[in-house]
C-alpha cells in the first residue's frame, strides 16, 4: 500500500519534468531546472522516509525476535527444571518401592529360616522318638 502511494507521488512529481521537453524558452529552462532539483529533493526525502520506515520495521522485528528468544529460553529452562525435578521424584519413589520390596524379602527370608529351624528341630525330635521306641 505504501509502495503504491510512493508510486503515485513520483508520478505526480514527474509531470513538470515532462513539461521540460515541451517548453523551449530561456527563462522556462531555468525554472524547469529549479523545479527538477526540488523534485529530486522531494523524491530524496520520500526515499529517506521509505528507508527509515523499513529500518524501523527491521528494528521492531529484531526486537520481537530477541524477545521471543528470551521467552523461549526461559520457557525451556522452566521445562528443564520441572523435568529434572519430576525425574528425581520418580527415581526416589522407585528406590523407596524397591527398598520396601527388599525389606519384605528379608522379613520373608527370616521367617522362612525360623520355620526351617522349627521344622529341623521337629524332625530331630521325631527321629529321636522313633529311634527310642
Amino acid at each position: 500500500m505504501e509502495h503504491e502511494e510512493t508510486e503515485v507521488m513520483r508520478k505526480r512529481m514527474k509531470l513538470p519534468v515532462e513539461e521540460k521537453e515541451m517548453i523551449v524558452g530561456d527563462g522556462a529552462v531555468v525554472e524547469i531546472v529549479e523545479d527538477e532539483s526540488k523534485i529530486h529533493a522531494a523524491l530524496s526525502k520520500q526515499m529517506e522516509l521509505d528507508v527509515n520506515h523499513i529500518l524501523e520495521k527491521i528494528d521492531r522485528f529484531t526486537q520481537l525476535v530477541s524477545e521471543l528468544l528470551e521467552s523461549g529460553k526461559s520457557l525451556f529452562k522452566e521445562l528443564s527444571n520441572e523435568f529434572e525435578e519430576r525425574m528425581i521424584l520418580i527415581h526416589k519413589e522407585q528406590m523407596e518401592e524397591w527398598q520396601e520390596e527388599i525389606k519384605e524379602l528379608r522379613l520373608l527370608d527370616a521367617s522362612n529360616e525360623e520355620i526351617n529351624s522349627v521344622l529341623y528341630n521337629a524332625r530331630y525330635l521325631l527321629q529321636n522318638v522313633h529311634n527310642d521306641s
